[in-house]
């Protein structure tokens, strides 16, 4: 009787079998030296998750990777459909890319990503950027290898957008972790919930969860690679283990995390307050690992805009989950998302967004105009108010949430925070950045050998979203 083989032993198999052919194909093409590949991802960090195993795979079939595209041999794009500025963006860096294809016809364009997964897209590629070679979706990557063996051995165009399916979970990929100190590991892959204005079920498919074995085994190794923080990604993370055999839910993987050896603190991503317990913000109190602070999308303060957007939850029930999460967590820090100008808001419906905002008093927001996406609800809906209004409406939020920010910025002044140390601060030299557990930054001057590492940071200076310190 043939064995069968698991998802991550099947994927680890033709990973193996299509990088041998390709590092074969390669040497023979690039005898002087290995072939340099430029990656580039655009939108959420489940995306760069993606990328990153990409990454992993392209440097086992044999690349090194450079930041400068006209360098590059192979042009991979990551894409992002969640907003039509960011899809407008991608065909603008996809249409620039034509004179270098021109002048080095062998080098391989590569598209991927949620973007790719709609059809319309796909057609669009076909018909105005004829120059591009490889075209995939997101339930692919598992395949990755061997379309690019398909690239490489004559075929010019490749587009696989297969339904998730004919898909298996992203187990057994090779990851390149571009951070040392800080990773990210996906949990789970999709979305139940269409909520009326988002495109994701349609591109990233119905809720999949890894399994827990999976996923500590994934945790270990990062932990073994010295990650001082790991970030949980889902598209919501809340859902995690439903309907899962192995019955562990998503407070329950929390505490098997926490339970772990290692210095390291747990992050998750994206929550939906429909799905947000009390069980798991009790498992946030009680576990030391896991960070203080909540990103819990909103998206509007009005019950009417919500049942428009199929949120199924009210302002009042947010409102009581943010009030017991303070209960047991006094020091947690909120962040939400908010999209002013759904399809039929009115001013007063959006004052109720900036009520609820004022009453929170998030640390800080993710704030959008709203952006009809082609296949949602919200898409046909109708929608009488000006985008100059929208934008007056989305104006008068940021101030808003600019108050909000600076007077919790105030409060922090004198106090001492441990910081995790990412790197060196965009805006004055020989000065450092770190983020506390709340996901707050702030820059104080040290050494480049802290970066990495852990740090108490006094504040001594409070900006809306920055904050300045100094090493205890």
């Amino acid at each position: 009787m043939a064995k069968t083989l698991s998802p991550g032993a099947e994927n680890a198999q033709l990973q193996q079998e299509y990088t041998e052919l390709i590092r074969t194909v390669l040497s023979v093409k690039y005898p002087d030296g290995a072939p340099k590949a430029f990656v580039h991802t655009y939108g959420c960090q489940g995306n760069v998750a993606d990328g990153e195993r990409l990454m992993g795979m392209l440097t086992e079939m044999g690349y090194v990777f450079t930041d400068v595209r006209e360098e590059a041999d192979f042009i991979l794009l990551n894409t992002c459909a969640i907003r039509e500025h960011a899809e407008d963006r991608i065909y603008g860096n996809v249409g620039a890319l034509k004179p270098l294809k021109n002048s080095r016809p062998d080098v391989i364009v590569a598209l991927c990503g949620c973007m790719m997964q709609q059809a319309h897209v796909c057609e669009k590629i076909k018909k105005s950027y004829p120059f591009v070679n490889l075209v995939f979706g997101t339930f692919a990557l598992p395949r990755f290898p061997a379309l690019v063996y398909r690239v490489l051995t004559g075929e010019k165009h490749v587009f696989d957008t297969g339904e998730e399916s004919a898909s298996p979970l992203n187990e057994g990929l090779p990851v390149f972790r571009e951070s040392k100190f800080k990773a990210w590991l996906p949990v789970m892959y999709g979305c139940n919930n269409f909520c009326t204005y988002c495109v994701v079920p349609y591109v990233r498919g119905r809720e999949r969860s890894r399994t827990a074995e999976a996923i500590l085994a994934e945790a270990k190794t990062i932990i073994a690679g010295g990650a001082k923080e790991i970030t949980l990604l889902g598209q919501n993370v809340n859902s995690y283990g439903k309907g899962s055999p192995d019955g562990v839910d998503f407070p329950a993987l929390l505490r098997m995390l926490n339970a772990l050896p290692g210095d390291f603190k747990i992050r998750f991503m994206t929550s939906h307050p429909k799905d947000c317990t009390k069980e798991l913000l009790d498992t946030m109190a009680s576990c030391e690992k896991v960070a203080h602070h909540l990103h819990l999308p909103v998206q509007s303060g009005s019950n009417r805009v919500l049942r428009e957007m199929n949120r199924c939850y009210t302002r009042e029930t947010y409102l009581e989950l943010i009030r017991y999460a303070r209960s047991v967590m006094p020091d947690i820090s909120l962040t939400s998302d908010i999209i002013v100008g759904f399809p039929g808001e009115t001013y007063e419906e959006f004052l109720q967004t900036l009520s609820l905002i004022r009453e929170v008093c998030f640390t800080s927001l993710f704030t959008f105009i709203f952006s009809p996406r082609a296949g949602t609800k919200a898409a046909n809906m109708d929608d009488p108010v000006p985008a100059a209004e929208k934008s007056r409406w989305f104006s008068e939020l940021i101030r808003a949430q600019e108050e909000i920010a600076a007077e919790r910025s105030r409060e922090t002044v004198g106090r001492v925070f441990e910081v995790l140390v990412e790197g060196s601060a965009r805006e004055q030299n020989s000065w450092l950045t770190g983020r506390t557990d709340g996901n707050v930054i702030i820059d104080f001057p040290g050494d480049e050998k802290l970066i990495g590492t852990r740090a108490n940071v006094r504040v001594t200076q409070a900006k809306n979203w920055v904050l300045t310190g100094e090493l205890i």
